[in-house]
């Protein structure tokens, strides 16, 4: 009668626990990553686009997998002699295409409905390099619709990439980002 009863209740909870693994597909087309560096004489903003983005996760285990993927060459400041030397100098897209981020654990609750406020820790890749970092990120989920909102720091000099600065004009080594990931999830 015992080992009925276990079973019995493992039959039941067993949709409940299966429903908790979810993925996130990030659409491109309404998803953008924006960038701000400062410098002595402007404020240097961008935006890039998106390549690709599938995160999957569960309510219950702390555990993340997958990746948001970035055209390094996408990136528009409204300065095309600027775009040019950031793509070929810094960013060097004929070697490195993409800039990654792949989650691989979370602190927080993804409430199923409404918003959630979680931290993300995981692997941004960056020429080719990869790069322990934790971003704070709000969530917003509406039945199968997601928004996920984060700002961060990447400190790009640290990590290897060329400062842009020349003669009187400096730039700062470290740039913000403002990512705005749209999509939906599916069990």
């Amino acid at each position: 009668m015992k080992s009925f009863a276990i079973f019995a209740l493992a039959v039941i909870l067993a949709p409940a626990a299966l429903a908790q693994h979810q993925t996130f597909a990030v659409n491109p087309d309404t998803s953008e990553i924006k960038m701000t560096l400062n410098t002595t004489h402007e404020v240097v903003n961008g935006i890039f686009h998106i390549q690709s983005g599938s995160i999957e996760f569960d309510r219950s285990n702390p555990r993340m997998s997958g990746s948001v993927a970035v055209l390094a060459g996408s990136g528009k400041t409204g300065n095309d002699s600027r775009d040019k030397k950031m793509n070929k100098d810094i960013l060097k897209v004929d070697q490195y295409m993409t800039v990654s981020f792949a989650p691989k654990t979370y602190t927080g609750t993804i409430a199923p409905r409404g918003d959630s406020t979680i931290q993300v820790s995981g692997v941004f890749t960056l020429l080719g390099n990869p790069h322990d970092l934790t971003i704070p990120m709000q969530i917003y989920m509406d039945g199968s619709k997601a928004t996920v909102r984060a700002q961060f720091v990447v400190p790009y000099v640290q990590w290897g990439l060329k400062n842009p600065s020349f003669m009187f004009w400096k730039a700062e080594n470290d740039v913000a980002i403002d990512l705005n990931l749209v999509g939906l999830i599916s069990n």
